[in-house]
């Protein structure tokens, strides 16, 4: 015997001398010394850098070290208070956005549930109960009905084994699973009929089985290894601020160095005055709370998606959502329930309707002609008989348990949509026998206890009762149409046994030929009676003669929410493209039924997908829309979202199983199924659905479009406050004034009372058409031309302008002139001015601060919108607008009259003259912006 055959090509009985094992299992020294050599059955824990080390990241990035800079060089120039003031906003920004991320982290480390805990294995003879992580190759295991596979094995023995792939390969059918030797040794392992991997669980029936790969080794193991070598890419929003960070830096240093050499060439500052005031300018020019707010926007994003079942793992996913252009979407428990459901109910010369979805037996089976009713009761009655699974209510709840094969368990769900009781057709009708299904034959049979109480219950009309009364049991058959029409020689119509004629044959091959185009799984249903004697019969002998019922037709069903979603994704522009471990024929039904697909749908079989050159696929991928790609393999999945990516895409995929976890961590946006899904999906997504419901995805892609919105709203609110901040020193340059502001006014503004109104807009709800819009293009800026103009060329000039007029409107209000002004700029600037001009010169710069803070007012209401008018958009539809508005003049009040802020901010009490001029500056700021719209939509 050659042990270098794979191991699916043995024949069962050298399985064990191939694995250095008996049918008696290992003894435990034995195992002990290969748990030693092999490991634990347990995936390594992803690699992640400490905690220490991802908190230091969040003061370490490009706008944290400029402003550590800019603090240090405060602490320099001798303003301390400044320093501290830089300085404390990179530690809050740091502490909030590492606090956000870590709490996405504990809410993800409570849905951890991947491998099974105790396995059923032989040791040293016995049958024994062990932990999973404690199995080695060579290990015997038992598997039964509903066990959770915990290591890749090879059965030695089987009967009627079905085992639910579907977290391996997307396949939403249980696959069978023999004992037979394979010979073809090309076979890929998953295709090998004799194999069971970790992670998949037994649908119906029982096998014993030999373990041949534990751990990393397991094909569940492999993928997992396979996505964790992938490297995720940097989110379009961390790209974005980056390059916002960078252009705004430039500027500010710019200025700084240019302001530097006006001062001290032109104005004749001293060299440490030009210093600090260079730094002033940079100051004004770099938008301190533009991080924290950024922070505070998506974490409020963040909170709205959690209210919709949506664990957002990674704060930036949240606006990747804005630019997202295609999904790749899973199937099975995607776009599906993962839960077969009977829709399609076939006798002779009619199909019958069956309502509602899923295993909750709500719905009914929609009869047109009562005298249909006993028929579809037999056809029912013998389906729900044949069947192994089982179907729990659970105490409390409105959730029903399904134990076993799906398929079966849709024919129970069938049954009591129909008012009929299985524990008493079960209790009335007995099983005496049961001819397993094998993939041969591809029916399965029992027998039953023929009594005349099951009579009644399955032939409630008299000439069933003089057809079957005589005879002692009863037999039932389910399979695959075709076979059962192949041993069915005779029909029941319109209540009658008749023969079965060759019109009938077509009638019944072309409803279940129909069926099958629809996506359907189809089942045929037979029966035939027999007496005691003949109850030993042969298999082969059982299930001949038999009288065919009619046809069950079942489909995973999609959720009822997911056809509106996948319009909404059509309308907002975005393409949907399904990839999927299942047959085609199947995807594309449910694809047509959701609305994926309008006409004929184009499906790519993973076959002809791997004779495809890159070239070839993004030519496809560019051309058509709506495609589907059937029976892929994980490694192809993955292929697919790089090909998008390539093609410019920003891509989110969806999915649930290990298979789909390379894919989720390649893609810009990962999005994993949180009730279904396993820990490897979790772990590769951004963002976990804890609700598995696919149309979330779509309430996300609208909260990401509303961050992204949002974002530039408040960027363009916080860098219209920096020309007002400019021109004081502008205005010193070119006049040789003294300075309107000083340096910590300009923080007042930018980390004190621009800051809540800031927030206020990172709320604003998404606007009315946000997902009628198409997705933004890659190429397209945060901080745009569009969006500089507005801020620094139009708003932010009209309030430097008004802050100027407040401070000179100070002066000429004391009786200085212009030139007096000009005159007194050497003495205030050295701080050798009398107490009166100072006086006269802190109201001024108050009145300057007060003047910007009023124009600020205008502008957060101006900036809700880039082109609806406030006036559609109403003043109290965002209420946090006026929280801040509140807040922040507290703030400047708190500056302007507490006497110990009066020292540290150079500020002192205005008149009432002076707060009456402050009225007009709202209004004139808003006004000017409303005229901007008006242009705009004309």
């Amino acid at each position: 015997m050659n042990l270098h055959l794979p191991i699916w090509t043995l024949p069962p009985e050298t399985v064990y001398e191939h694995a250095n094992t008996t049918a008696e299992g290992l003894s435990d020294q034995e195992a002990a010394e290969r748990l030693v050599h092999y490991g634990y059955n347990e995936l390594p824990e992803p690699a992640q850098r400490s905690l220490w080390l991802r908190f230091a990241d969040q003061l370490t990035h490009f706008m944290a070290l400029l402003l550590w800079a800019a603090g240090t060089l405060a602490f320099v120039s001798g303003t301390p208070q400044l320093g501290w003031a830089i300085w404390a906003v990179i530690w809050i920004n740091a502490i909030f956005s590492f606090w956000q991320e870590f709490q996405a982290e504990q809410a993800l480390s409570a849905l951890k549930n991947v491998l099974p805990m105790q396995v059923k294995a032989y040791r040293n003879g016995r049958l024994q109960t062990l932990p999973a992580q404690e199995l080695v190759p060579g290990d015997v295991i038992e598997l039964e009905e509903g066990d959770r596979i915990s290591a890749d094995a090879r059965l030695v023995s089987s009967q009627s084994l079905s085992v639910d792939v579907s977290v391996l390969t997307g396949e939403s059918m249980p696959v069978p699973r023999s004992s037979d030797a394979v010979m073809n040794e090309k076979l890929h392992p998953s295709d090998a009929p004799n194999l069971v991997f970790a992670g998949s669980t037994v649908a119906s029936g029982r096998a014993k089985a030999v373990v041949y790969a534990t751990a990393t080794h397991t094909e569940f193991g492999q993928v997992a290894h396979l996505t964790a070598n992938i490297q995720r890419d940097a989110s379009t929003l961390e790209v974005e601020i980056t390059r916002v960070v960078h252009v705004i830096t430039a500027i500010a240093v710019g200025m700084g160095i240019l302001l530097f050499a006006l001062t001290t060439l032109l104005v004749g500052m001293d060299v440490k005055e030009s210093f600090i005031f260079a730094i002033g300018i940079i100051v004004a020019f770099i938008p301190e709370g533009l991080l924290p707010t950024v922070s505070l926007a998506l974490a409020i994003g963040v909170r709205r998606m959690a209210r919709q079942n949506a664990l957002v793992r990674r704060l930036s996913a949240v606006e990747t959502l804005s630019a997202t252009t295609t999904i790749c979407t899973d199937k099975t428990g995607t776009l599906t329930k993962n839960e077969m459901t009977v829709r399609q109910l076939w006798i002779p010369g009619v199909a019958l309707e069956v309502t509602g979805t899923g295993y909750d037996p709500t719905g009914q089976v929609q009869i047109t002609d009562d005298t249909q009713i006993p028929h579809v009761n037999r056809l029912l009655t013998a389906s729900a008989l044949c069947c192994n699974a089982r179907l729990n209510h659970q105490a409390g709840s409105s959730l029903w348990q399904a134990i076993g094969d799906p398929t079966e368990v849709a024919l129970l769900v069938a049954a009591l949509k129909n008012k009929l009781s299985i524990d008493e057709l079960q209790h009335l009708a007995p099983r005496v026998r049961e001819v397993p299904f094998d993939s041969h034959r591809r029916m399965m049979s029992v027998v039953v206890s023929g009594n005349s109480s099951a009579h009644s219950l399955f032939m409630p009309d008299a000439h069933s009762q003089t057809t079957f009364s005589q005879t002692t049991f009863l037999v039932f058959t389910k399979g695959a149409p075709l076979d059962v029409l192949a041993h069915s020689p005779l029909i029941l119509q319109q209540g009658q046994t008749k023969s079965m004629t060759e019109a009938d044959r077509l009638e019944i091959t072309k409803a279940n030929d129909e069926f099958a185009k629809q996506g359907y799984r189809v089942l045929g249903i037979a029966t035939k009676s027999v007496d005691s004697d003949l109850i030993q019969q042969s298999d082969a002998v059982l299930e001949q003669n038999l009288t065919f019922l009619g046809l069950v037709a079942m489909i995973d069903p999609p959720r009822p929410e997911v056809a509106k979603a996948i319009a909404q994704c059509h309308e907002a522009g975005i393409h949907v493209t399904m990839i999927t471990g299942d047959y085609g024929l199947t995807a594309e039904a449910i694809a047509k039924h959701i609305g994926l697909v309008k006409q004929q749908a184009r499906v790519i079989t993973g076959e002809q997908l791997s004779h495809l050159s890159n070239t070839q696929l993004r030519q496809i991928l560019a051309r058509q829309n709506g495609l589907i790609f059937a029976r892929v393999m994980p490694e192809q999945k993955l292929r697919l979202v790089e090909a998008y990516k390539a093609l410019g895409h920003i891509v989110a995929v969806t999915g649930d199983g290990v298979n789909d976890a390379p894919a989720l961590r390649a893609a810009n946006i990962g999005i994993a199924m949180g009730m279904s899904g396993t820990d490897v999906a979790r772990e590769a997504a951004d963002i976990v659905l804890i609700d598995d419901n696919f149309a979330t995805i779509v309430s996300a892609i609208e909260q990401g479009r509303a961050v992204y919105q949002n974002i530039r709203k408040f960027m363009t609110y916080i860098l219209v406050s920096n020309v007002p901040e400019f021109f004081p020193f502008l205005f010193m340059v070119l006049f040789k004034i003294p300075p309107a502001l000083v340096i910590l006014q300009i923080l007042a503004i930018d980390l004190g009372t621009d800051m809540v109104p800031a927030l206020a807009l990172g709320a604003e709800a998404p606007e009315l058409g946000t997902m009628q819009q198409r997705p933004r293009r890659k190429s397209k800026r945060l901080l745009d031309k569009k969006l500089l103009m507005r801020a620094y060329c139009f708003l932010g000039p009209i309030e430097g302008i008004l802050g100027m007029a407040g401070f000179f409107f100070v002066w000429f209000s004391q009786g200085y002139s212009f030139s007096d002004l000009q005159a007194l700029t050497p003495s205030i600037l050295s701080h050798s001015a009398d107490a009166r001009t100072m006086i006269v010169y802190n109201q001024a710069m108050t009145m300057t601060l007060a003047a910007i803070v009023a124009a600020q007012v205008g502008n957060v209401f101006a900036c809700r919108s880039e082109r609806v008018s406030i006036f559609r958009l109403g003043f109290f539809s965002n209420r946090l607008i006026w929280l801040g508005i509140a807040t922040e003049w507290m703030l400047i009040l708190s500056i302007i009259y507490l006497a110990p802020l009066q020292s540290i901010f150079s500020t002192i009490a205005l008149q009432p003259m002076q707060w009456l001029a402050l009225l007009v500056c709202p209004p004139i700021v808003l006004l000017a912006d409303e005229c901007r719209k008006q242009v705009m939509r004309e």
